[in-house]
């Protein structure tokens, strides 16, 4: 199969859902160029700097019978527009009484790793999970990357594809055949027994490193992708914990009200999953500070495999598996 990566997935991905469909226009203060060479200027949209215009002007578009995608770039630029998100977009199919479908894909890179400083490092996606109405997702792979974007652009609804800064330059195997990813499935990146990881975009590839480490010592890790963020597949989590009996969640984000605390308060709320626990839930996250832009310090403030690896031993009181499993047969 051949290889793209994470980025030309994404491309591909809105180029094939524009042939599809004449309604899709695309919106951008940088437009890709490939886009813009085959759709033109009327489809592809090369805007002023003026996220809160271009977030608004997509929901009028939405209501209007037309399915726009607006690139916000980084996260960061998105915020200038949280009224035209929070106050409109969210609500908006509710406030009209399911009258007009708002389908509208707004997109926006988020992590670190890059060194882009403390304004373009952030990964504030928890802000907007608080908001009822939107559909989230951040994909690890390319080939989820393409399949969840397809996805996304024929949904209803608006929808926000967060997409991971580390991952863009990525290569994974992606079908040239049409295909899509439902949102609200997590995927099971590697199945295990004793520790469940959920982890999110990069982290995913660290829990798999961390896992095939650990693996060496008799330590069998299940690595859980979530890959949607709203809907959150929670029973493929709590699954997987009562399986497993402990949690780690890796996420870039900080630990404050943050996706880890979410993955937290749906693995301990739910009794069946709450009763076989055998260790308290493990969040690894970066630190709750602004992210520096020298490379050692940014670094010092993310997790990654080291951390997680750290995060199950504490899980595991500490023992391989071997010497766990004598003290809990006793």
């Amino acid at each position: 199969m051949r290889e793209l990566t994470y980025s030309e997935a994404a491309v591909e991905a809105v180029a094939e859902e524009m042939r599809r469909d004449p309604k899709i226009f695309y919106m951008s203060t940088d437009p890709i160029p490939s886009l813009l060479k085959e759709f033109g200027g009327e489809r592809i949209r090369a805007t002023p700097i003026a996220e809160a215009a271009l977030t608004g002007m997509a929901i009028g578009a939405a209501g209007s019978g037309f399915r726009p995608i607006v690139d916000w770039r980084q996260v960061t630029f998105g915020f200038v527009a949280m009224d035209q998100i929070v106050n409109q977009a969210s609500k908006i199919h509710y406030m009209f009484g399911g009258q007009v479908s708002f389908p509208i894909l707004y997109r926006a890179a988020v992590g670190g790793g890059t060194q882009l400083a403390a304004q373009h490092s952030q990964s504030p996606y928890s802000m907007f999970m608080n908001l009822a109405g939107l559909k989230m997702f951040l994909p690890s792979t390319p080939y989820d990357m393409k399949g969840l974007l397809k996805t996304a652009i024929r949904d209803n609804n608006p929808v926000i594809s967060f997409e991971s800064n580390r991952l863009m330059t990525r290569k994974g195997p992606v079908p040239e055949d049409d295909y899509t990813i439902p949102l609200g499935k997590a995927d099971i990146k590697r199945e295990g027994k004793d520790v469940t990881v959920v982890a999110l975009a990069w982290l995913v590839h660290e829990a798999v490193a961390a896992a095939e480490e650990l693996a060496g010592e008799g330590i069998s890790i299940e690595v859980v992708d979530p890959r949607t963020l709203a809907p959150l597949d929670t029973e493929t989590i709590r699954s997987s914990v009562r399986k497993t009996g402990r949690l780690v969640i890796a996420d870039e984000a900080g630990p404050t009200a943050g996706f880890a605390a979410e993955v937290a308060a749906v693995a301990t709320e739910d009794a069946a999953t709450f009763a076989r626990l055998k260790a308290p839930v493990k969040r690894v996250c970066a630190l709750q500070v602004p992210i520096p832009y020298s490379p050692i310090l940014e670094d010092y403030v993310f997790p990654d495999r080291q951390r997680i690896i750290a995060g199950i031993r504490e899980v595991l009181g500490g023992k391989g598996v071997r010497e766990r499993s004598v003290v809990e047969s006793r």
